[in-house]
């Protein structure tokens, strides 16, 4: 039985990865690869051939993925290695073509939307098998004859999700890719084109807010709650943050309040009557930012003022959101949802761009930066998405290649 189970992976895995490649931008022996004097570096990528457990599905995919089995099935490994590293040969590029960009993957993080997609409940879910990862910066390492817009050693980040991130390199088409300046610090530049775009979107295109009004949100030490704080401290807006009890609660409210967080509260005080005291020395919010659904937010809805929005982009708790029938005829509430996919794709590339620079000039200044993060190499990724996983984990893993 073990040794059928052993032969049925080894088989599928020669499959999945001679399909792989080409899905992820990679090319023939025509296309690129390093000048014939570099040195051929070892193209490595985290590879999911079907939905499940991140820990569990998530494999490196290496030559050495087919090597192990070697002692087993002598004929048959043979066979899958030679067909699987002609593959891998292709990977050592040496000069792109057309309007290829040749990239190395610098660092990528692992985000909620990550793991969702691997888990297979998530809005848009690639053909498998797929490299993992929807968010991260590269440097370009070379660029085809097509290629106006970019060079070698300019950074970027993917334009859409499901680029596929979590690999050492790739050749990518100039237009799955968006320039971004090299002078912010790395861990910001690998986090900026999932959290901190959809924290601007929120903050601006659903209430017409004002320096002083404010904005209630849950789960705000998430990598999303984090830049809330930030943008809307930048705009003047203030901030009510909702996190969940946990032992080192002090710590994690000071850490929030030196990002500009006004208030830090928990969801247990967030349900207790003396909250309507809470309004006394400051606006209802008209807005409030949901990503956990349940309890958590019928407890938002309850704080909005008459009138105000609530705009879900998460659900964490895996429960329903429960508006009450009185607030919604009395008070006149609005739920809505939002997904940075979809506001790409109802925007052009251009407007997605100018959302990039403005959030960069943000960060510049010192007013946007990285949330809390452990870098860890690509290697260990498995100690990454278990960790990723945690319950009140405040520190988000970022692969580094």
């Amino acid at each position: 039985m073990w040794v059928c189970s052993t032969l049925w992976r080894v088989r599928t895995a020669a499959r999945q990865w001679r399909r792989l490649l080409p899905a992820s931008g990679c090319h023939g022996p025509a296309a690129s690869s390093y000048s014939a004097s570099a040195e051929p570096a070892r193209v490595r990528a985290l590879v999911y051939g079907h939905h499940g457990d991140p820990a569990k599905v998530v494999e490196g995919i290496t030559r050495e993925l087919f090597q192990k089995f070697a002692w087993i099935f002598p004929q048959l490994i043979t066979a899958a290695i030679s067909s699987a590293s002609t593959v891998l040969k292709n990977l050592e590029l040496a000069a792109v073509e057309g309007s290829d960009v040749h990239v190395k993957m610098l660092a990528a993080p692992i985000n909620p939307s990550d793991i969702n997609m691997i888990q297979g409940n998530y809005g848009l879910l690639p053909e498998l098998p797929a490299v993992g990862g929807n968010e991260g910066v590269a440097q370009v390492v070379a660029v085809g004859s097509n290629v106006t817009g970019l060079k070698p050693g300019d950074w970027v980040i993917p334009a859409n999700a499901g680029l596929g991130t979590w690999r050492t390199e790739a050749v990518f088409s100039e237009e799955a890719l968006i320039q971004v300046p090299s002078d912010i610090p790395l861990q910001s530049a690998a986090t900026l084109g999932v959290n901190p775009c959809t924290a601007y979107r929120m903050l601006m295109d659903f209430e017409q807010l004002q320096p002083g009004d404010s904005v209630i949100q849950n789960a705000s030490n998430s990598g999303v709650g984090q830049a809330v704080i930030q943008i809307a401290a930048a705009l003047g807006l203030r901030t009510i943050n909702v996190v969940r009890d946990r032992p080192d609660i002090q710590k994690l409210s000071d850490r929030l309040k030196s990002l500009g967080a006004e208030h830090v509260i928990t969801e247990e005080e967030l349900r207790r009557p003396e909250m309507k005291n809470f309004f006394k020395d400051m606006p209802q919010p008209r807005l409030a930012l949901n990503c956990v659904g349940g309890k958590s937010s019928t407890e938002l809805l309850r704080q909005l003022a008459r009138g105000g929005t609530m705009v879900t982009y998460g659900g964490m708790a895996k429960q329903p959101v429960i508006a009450s029938v009185s607030l919604l005829i009395f008070k006149d509430l609005k739920l809505r949802g939002f997904w940075l996919s979809q506001w790409k794709k109802d925007h052009s590339p251009d407007q997605f761009k100018e959302l990039i620079l403005t959030l960069c000039d943000l960060i510049r200044r010192g007013q946007l930066t990285a949330p809390a993060c452990s870098q860890v190499p690509l290697q260990d990724y498995q100690s990454a998405l278990e960790a990723s996983m945690k319950p009140f984990m405040s520190s988000k893993q970022i692969l580094t290649m």
